[in-house]
């Protein structure tokens, strides 16, 4: 179930084009990057189990300024299959006006479709900084 390291490199780079409002906003780059039937569970503990819809929703996040700069970290790649591949890490924000970070656990599932990687499953779940 070996998957190879620049592919698990390549998989940690389109996780963190997620991240990024430019690419959020653009229907067309999440629908590259976001399988048919992807399902989320969201940090704030909505499903999101209609990808066109959620398509649909990041691309009206529209913020006055620019939203705060997401920061991932301690990767772990834990291969499922040749063609998919768990992925864990942590990420922290600023939230909103009051500059809180907020911390999150995050796991994914990406899937080799059609010979490019896909997210199929994300989950965020909110956590106390690391200490």
């Amino acid at each position: 179930m070996d998957v190879p390291q620049h592919e698990l490199e390549e998989i940690r780079l389109l996780e963190q084009k997620l991240h990024l409002p430019e690419i959020r906003q653009s229907p067309t780059a999440v629908t590259e990057l976001l399988a048919e039937g992807f399902v989320e569970f969201g940090s704030s503990g909505t499903i999101y189990d209609d990808r066109d819809e959620l398509i649909a929703h990041l691309a009206a996040e529209k913020t006055e300024k620019p939203s705060p700069l997401v920061i991932s970290r301690d990767y772990a790649f834990r291969p499922i299959s040749p063609d998919a591949v768990l992925v864990t890490y942590r990420s922290t924000r600023q939230a909103g006006e009051s500059g809180q970070e907020r911390h999150t656990l995050r796991s994914s599932i990406w899937q080799r479709i059609d010979g490019r990687w896909q997210m199929i499953f994300h989950q965020g779940t909110l956590t106390a900084p690391k200490g």
